[in-house]
């Protein structure tokens, strides 16, 4: 049984790293995928292979909406149809190029790998707030299994531990309520909310005190490893309307481009300084513990392993669960 689930929208790339006239090569679910941006603005999406001898198309060069082959120059349009023969013939019917539906949708390009007539753009998530001013969107590449990824990112109790000069609640996430909920658009959603705690040390010079305040980690998964993540501070007795610095949504991507490394995408504040901040928390604290995780598997399935299950566990637990049932869902 396929570890990915098909009939999903994952994400590609960022819009910005495609540029106008150009091609994106990236290893995409262990497949090699070329993705193009065309002259109308549509993007089109083929496998990174000529069907003829086997040389990427990424090599190449993108002619309007066609992508000639650098090694014997046959040319193919968006539908992977080969449209051009540079030799007194016409262009061979019986060679195509794979394709996959893509979707151009909250600043990111969204690639559907199953059934194309199931390929509905309205199943995309909801990433509406990705699009706004002032921000940076950036991708690095996390070696570790994409479920891994996700099991960090739905147990924010970590950040008590790794996180602690960098993204740390001042052990305020101890006393806090947990409550693991799904949406009617099938999100399962796992919140923390602290009521009347200490405030992390970043915020003690934005309040200019010591007061208690009210905090709250809200994040939101849709199958395969979408994520959005909600940070909340407000002083204690304000029903969260003092707000110690504006809320703060922050999108968590995760792709697979093969059973042991994962697509990241994220963003950040415009700033060299927010840059840093975020290569401190995913490279330098997240990422050797989900490799170290990785390596302690050694290729064993997770549920084989028998993991010890917290009750902190629920919201990873419920997205692992759901994706096996669209595994299975997809198997039969």
């Amino acid at each position: 049984m396929s570890d990915y689930v098909r009939n999903l929208w994952y994400m590609a790339a960022w819009d910005h790293e495609v540029p106008d006239g150009g091609m994106l090569s990236r290893t995409l679910l262990d497949g090699k995928w070329l993705i193009a941006r065309l002259p109308d603005g549509d993007y089109a999406m083929l496998a990174d292979r000529c069907p003829h001898r086997f040389v990427p198309l990424s090599k190449g060069r993108l002619d309007g909406d066609v992508i000639h082959c650098p090694y014997h120059g046959l040319g193919f349009d968006r539908s992977g149809a080969c449209v051009h023969n540079p030799f007194p013939a016409p262009p061979p019917t019986h060679v195509r190029v794979a394709t996959m539906p893509i979707v151009h949708r909250h600043r990111g390009l969204w690639f559907w790998p199953g059934d194309p007539d199931k390929a509905d753009p309205a199943l995309i998530p909801d990433f509406a707030f990705v699009d706004r001013e002032g921000m940076s969107r950036s991708r690095m590449t996390i070696h570790g299994h994409y479920e891994l990824l996700t099991d960090n990112l739905m147990d924010l109790t970590h950040a008590e531990f790794l996180h602690v000069t960098s993204f740390g609640v001042n052990g305020s996430i101890f006393s806090g309520t947990q409550s693991v909920t799904k949406d009617g658009s099938g999100a399962i959603w796992n919140n923390w909310d602290m009521e009347a705690v200490t405030p992390p040390d970043w915020a003690l010079p934005l309040l200019g005190d010591s007061a208690p305040i009210d905090q709250w980690l809200h994040m939101r998964w849709h199958a395969p490893a979408c994520m959005a993540l909600t940070v909340g501070l407000a002083r204690t007795g304000t029903d969260r309307r003092a707000m110690v610095v504006p809320q703060m949504v922050n999108p968590h991507i995760i792709t697979p481009e093969t059973p042991g490394s994962s697509h990241y995408f994220y963003d950040h504040e415009a700033t060299e300084e927010a840059a840093a901040l975020a290569r401190q928390v995913f490279v330098e604290e997240d990422e050797p513990m989900i490799e170290a995780a990785q390596d302690a598997l050694a290729g064993q399935d997770f549920w084989d392993a028998r993991p010890a299950i917290l009750e902190t566990d629920a919201g990873a637990i419920r997205a692992r669960r759901r994706l096996m049932q669209l595994r299975r869902a997809e198997a039969a």
